[in-house]
């Protein structure tokens, strides 16, 4: 057994259930460059049920999109 492993505890002594539990976050998050899309754009229909969302003031929340 000479690979390398994926996760080592560099501090402490966890429990198997706690290092269950990283390696299950860790396996949950997303990889490589796509996985990340930045902020999720609105559509018009959500727009229209939020009036005020992506105004700058409370002015702006009377206007038409």
């Amino acid at each position: 057994m000479d690979e390398e492993a994926l996760v080592k505890v560099v501090r402490g002594e966890p429990t198997p259930e706690e290092l269950a539990a990283l390696v299950c976050v860790v396996a949950g998050l997303p990889s490589g460059p796509d996985s990340h899309s930045g902020s999720p754009t609105m559509s018009a229909w959500t727009r229209s049920a939020r009036p005020a969302a992506g105004r700058t003031s409370w002015r702006g929340s009377a206007l038409p999109c």
